[in-house]
């Protein structure tokens, strides 16, 4: 098995989602999640966009796409 890439940061983000595992629980709504995401990575000092427009459409809607932290795209869907 190959290394993974960005590693340190990897497990960092794990601990994140496992924290607000710990502390939300299950059947919260995704959007719960990605709010308690964005507080956790500003606790974290983790530079990251929220949802940034990409040009995806449905139905002639633009698709939001997940939390992105600096090098790692991170899609909160179950």
């Amino acid at each position: 098995m190959s290394e993974l890439l960005y590693k340190e940061e990897i497990f960092q983000l794990v601990g994140l989602w496992m924290e607000i595992h710990r502390e939300l629980g299950k059947g919260h709504d995704e959007v719960i999640h990605k709010d308690a995401l964005v507080v956790e990575l500003n606790r974290a000092g983790i530079p990251f966009s929220r949802e940034k427009n990409y040009e995806i459409t449905y139905k002639g809607v633009i698709l939001p796409h997940g939390v992105t932290q600096a090098k790692i795209s991170i899609s909160t869907y179950r």
